[in-house]
């Protein structure tokens, strides 16, 4: 009954003129301990609010100036003209803003999304092409808060798979950049080792290199790692230049994937039609919201290649994923760093997203599927700035201690600008290698 009332109203004001319209942005910092969220909460005249994330790396409060800067735009607004929505707040502005641009657009683009579910009673898949699947497989990572070492990270692994993931996702690269001594690749290397022989082969392994390396060091570390079989190699080297990245991909003997960093549809275009890379990895937030990845995955629906959301924010973009995943023919799975964070981080919106025995159920209420505890939020709000340095050393522990067993007798931290910045330990490279 609810749902008829409900199109019997749109109905309504579809023929009598009067639409919905967007009546202004609240946007919510939230002090997560490794990279600061931040989410929107979009108000409506007919009292329907919709919740949105713009959470980048080290940028969240330039992201919520651009929200400001984009709210008088969006005013008055038909939350329902998705399209209309990208073209007043892209296109329209000129100025190309890339990933931070993108956020702004995503965090009130997905709220968007929200309120029409509720407005309909549906929830945001049945939208975006109807439900394929009733729950969507997850890889973990934000694991791997331990020192760098293959005893460390193959404990942290079976940990993970007694959590019962059945795929993960690490950085064993360290703080590294374009090429890495002998030394560094050979510890890199035995990470990997390590994690396999922990794991199994029926685990599935995805290696991340954050951009870090040339050519030919991708190539070689590529080679290196294929023995132990990994699910993807992922962003071996920058996203800037697609010729490379194709390069690299073409002499790969493990799988390319790549795509996080990209802000348009014309980068995945491009990418997608040399037919060297069959793994996307979109990012919602990077791209201006749902839509874009939606039409991202029907692009490499095109060309053969499957889509693995990227995932690293909070809940909010969980649930997008979860949404996006239930509705794309050719989804592959879904990054969840959820479990590994803090644990008041779970009860920040109801239900919680969860992972059980390696799978993530869809949200099934209307919208995002999903409610946000707005003073339990409030609760972790402040004014400090929290960021990922991952070329920093000991960036892999995320802002936390390791646990007690995984500290070296010279470990020693500092902080700055508001976050723990651990120093790596003699057990991860040598003095003379600094």
């Amino acid at each position: 009954m609810r749902t008829y009332h409900n199109m019997i109203l749109l109905i309504y004001g579809t023929q009598s003129g009067r639409f919905m319209k967007i009546t202004g942005i609240t946007v919510h910092t939230i002090a997560n301990s490794w990279k600061d969220w931040l989410w929107v909460r979009v108000a409506t005249d007919e009292g329907i609010s919709g919740v949105g994330e713009g959470t980048v790396n080290a940028f969240s409060g330039t992201v919520e100036t651009a929200i400001r800067e984009l709210e008088e735009r969006v005013k008055g607004h038909d939350p329902f003209d998705i399209e209309a929505l990208l073209v007043t707040t892209q296109r329209d502005v000129y100025t190309d803003g890339g990933q931070i641009h993108g956020a702004a657009v995503a965090a009130i683009e997905m709220a968007c999304w929200d309120i029409v579910g509720k407005a309909l009673d549906t929830p945001v898949h049945r939208l975006l092409g109807g439900q394929l699947r009733d729950r969507v497989r997850a890889y973990a990572n934000g694991w791997y808060t331990v020192d760098r070492t293959p005893e460390e990270f193959a404990g942290a692994a079976r940990r993970v798979i007694e959590r019962g993931f059945t795929a993960m996702k690490f950085d064993p690269f360290g703080d590294s950049w374009q090429v890495q001594s002998g030394y560094e690749e050979d510890l890199s290397v035995a990470l990997v080792e390590a994690v396999r022989e922990e794991v199994g082969t029926a685990v599935d392994l995805m290696v991340e290199a954050h951009g870090r390396f040339g050519t030919s060091a991708a190539v070689r570390i590529a080679e290196r790692l294929a023995p132990f079989r990994p699910a993807w190699f992922e962003e071996p080297v920058s996203h800037h230049n697609i010729p490379l990245l194709t390069e690299v991909a073409r002499r790969s003997p493990v799988p390319i994937a790549a795509g996080e960093s990209f802000s348009s549809l014309q980068q995945f275009a491009e990418l997608l039609a040399t037919g060297a890379v069959g793994i996307v990895q979109p990012e919602p937030v990077h791209l201006g919201g749902l839509w874009r990845a939606r039409q991202v995955a029907s692009l490499a629906d095109a060309c053969r290649a499957v889509v693995a959301p990227h995932n690293a924010q909070g809940p909010i973009c969980s649930a997008v994923s979860a949404q996006l995943g239930a509705c794309v023919p050719n989804f592959y799975v879904q990054e969840s760093f959820d479990s590994f964070n803090e644990a008041w981080t779970r009860d920040l919106v109801d239900p919680p997203i969860a992972v059980v025995d390696g799978w993530i159920e869809v949200p099934t209420g209307p919208g995002l599927g999903i409610e946000v505890d707005w003073d339990r939020a409030a609760s972790h709000a402040d004014s400090g700035r929290r960021s990922l340095e991952l070329f920093s050393p000991g960036w892999e522990l995320r802002g936390a201690e390791p646990p007690p067993e995984s500290r070296g007798a010279d470990e020693s931290s500092s902080v700055s600008a508001g976050r723990r910045r651990p120093v790596v330990t003699g057990s991860s490279r040598p003095d003379d290698e600094r």
